[in-house]
């Protein structure tokens, strides 16, 4: 940069200065192109409230409104189809908050509550506060005098439960830190404390060490370390997360509340409070609202709450179109930025270039124009955010009141905060005013938030500004310029020796500190087979005389397999083999891939018929899936993917009500895919790191292995009986023709319509539901239990048409029950290289359950 003496604030606010102070600006292309296209009605408004609420985009908007006109969202505590995409939906933007702040629905719930406020509210309300008695000390709730009013309002939830309130000092934190050596009665402590203290100050700006969290919670730390018990963590990260990347993996606090207008700008009344699930068991709530009961009684005192924690705690039924609209918010913050650590850096170069140049003010008598309230000099992005805030003096050293500063900022339509903002202990701290000033304010008639600026000349607030992702250069001229214009005494002049040294000097670690997490790159090869040379053994060996005759006695005929099928991609057409290979998740590439709307939901063709016209084709010559429709070029992938193509996306999705881990399979398909089906759409893969399991409720008595799920809802496995089959088609026929109907299903329809995997023969219908077992060659797969047939099967998988059958048939032929068909499941033999194979023609022979009533 060019030599600093008597460098002219001209000079200071040219964008060329600025962008040889800073690297950072921006996010890759023209910062007043964004704003022009996104940020239209921001035009001749310099706007410095971002820690208020951030300003949203109009892309964010368009699409959210487009959602909601393409998409009928009922009630979520409903079963209809409307209420069950609600409910998906929602869901699935769970999974995307929790993976913005690189955690899983394994290590953290979402609860969404009406903003931050009510986030801490649930806290204060449902921690397990005790009181001291005989057999030991009470909880003791501990909070930084740094934090916002919200915070240190839980005492009032603590005042009549005899809970102990520590507030303490940040130097205090470290400075008494010491290793605890815990006595054996300290040990067995289990008194619940809770610390709180902000990830940033809303105040100032400044950055709390998230290093705290594991230091309260390992009792490291003061004052966890000079007392017993189990401690807790709540970071407020509201005015953290809006420019700044949280990792809750590294960090991971036990109770995060957030609200998101200050991330997106929009929706406004919106929070959640991000849980620790190991946590939320010790959490108590009396209160039960509408949705949250797994029963109770109205004439008695019996009430026994849902076991999930977010069903619990999440009374009535929630705003789910607001939360809708946030899935449009993390896309749009994506696109318009690419990351939380580009926004962090942006932000933060223009606000230390506004606190060095405003910090360097000098009034034509050489006293300061203003008084930065901070404890740092911006030099290091993780001890301090995109905040300034500072009080203005005039040239003789007096206050200029925060009031007159609000006042003259709206004439030039600049828009800052003034006051306290809602956090006592920092702008006591701040501005030096004891107790008993604040006491003695009150009586001169100053409460928080009124226009008293100045009490027998000292201030009472300061002024805040702050900036957001979409804040430009222009925004740090404009303040600047108003105030040299209406507070600085002229000429002014700049303190030279400072600016030089704040100008010059290298920020703090910016390179190192600056870090985001990043996702551990996926592998997209099959777990165990990736790069391996396996050998493939047929397992379709004839089976013995002995076992052929053993079969035949049981069931008057032998079984083979007739048809073979796959089903690359969830819900659409299927892959008819000969033979195919089985893996872990049992036949290889079987519901691997899924569809999902814009909103990262799971389509089926209960909600998009049209998803059975799509043709997957596996060639495993070639390593690719083939994508075909009729009318569109076929689209392909590589079935294994390179883990190097760091462009992969993961993302976590539901599955009939079980979280996945998938991985993005790129814009070329998704753009094929929603051509076709006329509305935004991506494919998605599992990802092999992904532990989606049987449910336990599928698992036989005792038995403890874990059987590994593809995308499929239930089981590896659906099997189906050509002779069941047969007399399903017969009942159709019969009813059929008594209402003279000409339209008939035959046999070859009514397969296709049950997406079996395994279609086998035999003479007698229905008589799989009494198996046990199967084997097929040298493999044996297991019967879970009965198919519970849904109405997929009333789709015709020709013409994607809807149709009253089969599904009305089967439920009349069964007496209403309707199942058909049961789910198997398959286990690899152990320490073995061998890749068995399922073959058309393969004989069938099962072993009949003893309780088949149990299925």
């Amino acid at each position: 940069m060019r030599d600093m003496e008597n460098l002219s604030l001209g000079d200071l606010c040219s964008f060329e200065a600025f962008s040889a102070f800073w690297q950072h600006y921006g996010y890759g292309g023209d910062q007043q192109e964004l704003i022009d296209r996104e940020f239209k009605r921001v035009k001749g408004i310099t706007y410095l409230d971002h820690a208020g609420t951030t300003l949203f985009p109009e892309s964010h908007i368009k699409a959210f409104h487009e959602d909601i006109a393409r998409n009928v969202y009922g009630n979520p505590h409903s079963h209809n189809p409307s209420s069950r995409l609600t409910h998906d939906t929602v869901e699935s933007v769970r999974y995307r908050i929790l993976e913005h702040f690189n955690t899983t629905p394994d290590e953290y719930s979402v609860i969404f509550t009406s903003g931050c406020t009510a986030a801490l509210k649930l806290v204060a309300d449902s921690f397990p506060w005790k009181s001291a008695s005989t057999d030991g000390p009470g909880s003791l709730f501990c909070y930084l005098t740094d934090n916002h009013t919200s915070v240190v309002g839980i005492r009032g939830a603590t005042a009549l439960q005899g809970v102990t309130v520590v507030p303490v000092q940040h130097p205090e934190v470290e400075a008494k830190a010491r290793i605890k050596k815990s006595t054996n009665e300290e040990q067995g402590s289990s008194t619940p404390n809770l610390f709180c203290y902000p990830a940033q100050s809303n105040f100032s700006g400044r950055k709390y060490p998230l290093r705290y969290v594991k230091g309260i919670q390992s009792q490291q730390l003061f004052p966890a370390c000079e007392h017993a018990g189990r401690w807790f963590v709540l970071l407020d990260a509201a005015c953290f997360v809006g420019c700044s990347p949280l990792d809750l993996t590294k960090h991971p606090a036990d109770f995060v509340p957030i609200s998101f207008y200050k991330m997106f700008g929009f929706p406004t009344g919106l929070g959640a409070l991000l849980i620790r699930n190991e946590t939320a068991e010790i959490l108590r709530k009396s209160y039960f609202g509408g949705g949250t009961a797994a029963a109770y009684l109205v004439d008695e005192k019996y009430f026994v709450p849902r076991p999930n924690v977010v069903s619990r705690f999440e009374d009535g039924t929630i705003a789910f179109l607001d939360i809708i609209s946030l899935h449009h918010g993390f896309e749009t913050l994506k696109k318009l930025t690419g990351s939380m650590l580009n926004i962090q850096l942006h932000t933060f170069g223009l606000a230390r270039y506004t606190y060095n140049v405003l910090s360097c003010l000098r009034h034509s008598n050489g006293k300061p124009v203003a008084q930065i309230l901070s404890d740092n000099e911006f030099q290091n992005i993780v001890e301090q955010g995109a905040i300034l805030n500072f009080i203005l003096l005039d040239c003789h050293g007096r206050t200029v009141g925060y009031s007159l500063v609000d006042k003259m900022a709206s004439l030039f339509n600049i828009h800052v905060r003034t006051g306290c903002f809602c956090n006592t202990g920092a702008c006591q701290h701040y501005l030096a005013i004891s107790n008993q000033d604040v006491k003695t304010n009150l009586q001169a008639g100053h409460v928080c938030g009124d226009n008293i600026d100045v009490v027998e000349g000292r201030p009472t607030g300061s002024i805040r500004v702050s900036f957001g992702y979409m804040s430009s250069f222009e925004d740090c001229q404009n303040f600047l310029r108003f105030i040299v214009n209406c507070f600085v005494d002229k000429p002014f002049t700049l303190d030279q020796e400072r600016l030089g040294r704040l100008m010059t000097s290298a920020p703090v670690d910016i390179t190192a500190s600056s870090q985001s997490f990043h996702p551990t790159p996926i592998t997209n090869g099959q777990a165990g087979h990736e790069n391996d040379q396996v050998t493939v053994h047929s397992v379709s060996e004839v089976p013995s005389e002995e076992d052929v005759s053993k079969e035949r006695e049981k069931n008057g005929s032998t079984h083979t397999i007739t048809n073979l099928f796959i089903y690359p991609v969830k819900s659409c057409a299927s892959f008819e083999v000969g033979e195919w290979p089985l893996g872990p998740q049992g036949l290889l590439y079987d519901r691997l891939w899924m569809v999902v709307n814009e909103n990262g939901v799971c389509l089926s063709q209960k909600r998009e018929p049209k998803l059975c016209l799509v043709q997957p084709v596996i060639c495993l010559a070639s390593n690719t899936l083939q994508l075909k429709v009729s009318g569109l070029e076929p689209v392909a992938i590589p079935l294994e993917p390179s883990v190097k193509n760091s462009g992969l996306r993961t993302s976590h999705s539901k599955v009939c009500g079980d979280s996945v881990q998938t991985v993005d399979c790129g814009e070329e398909v998704s753009a094929w895919l929603s051509e076709f089906l006329g509305k935004p759409c991506r494919l998605m893969r599992q990802s092999p790191d992904d532990m989606h399991e049987i449910k336990n409720c599928r698992r036989k008595a005792g038995d403890s292995n874990l059987t590994a799920l593809s995308l499929v809802n239930e089981a590896q496995f659906l099997l189906i009986n050509r002779a069941s089959v047969s007399i399903l088609q017969q009942h159709i026929d019969k009813r059929q023709d008594s209402e003279n109907k000409d339209t008939c299903l035959d046999v070859e329809r009514l397969v296709q319509r049950f997406r079996a995997n395994l279609v086998i023969s035999g003479q007698k219908p229905f008589v799989e539901e009494s198996w046990s077992h199967l084997t097929i060659g040298a493999s044996q797969l297991q019967v879970m239990g009965r198919c519970g047939r849904c109405q997929m099967i009333g789709v015709d998988q020709k013409s994607a048409a809807r149709t009253q059958e089969p599904l009305r048939s089967l439920s009349e032929c069964r007496s209403g029950k309707v199942t058909f068909g049961v789910y198997l499941t398959y286990q690899p033999a152990r320490n073995s290289t061998a890749v068995p194979v399922l073959s058309v023609g393969s004989h069938v022979i099962p072993q009949i359950s003893e309780s088949a009533d149990n299925l």
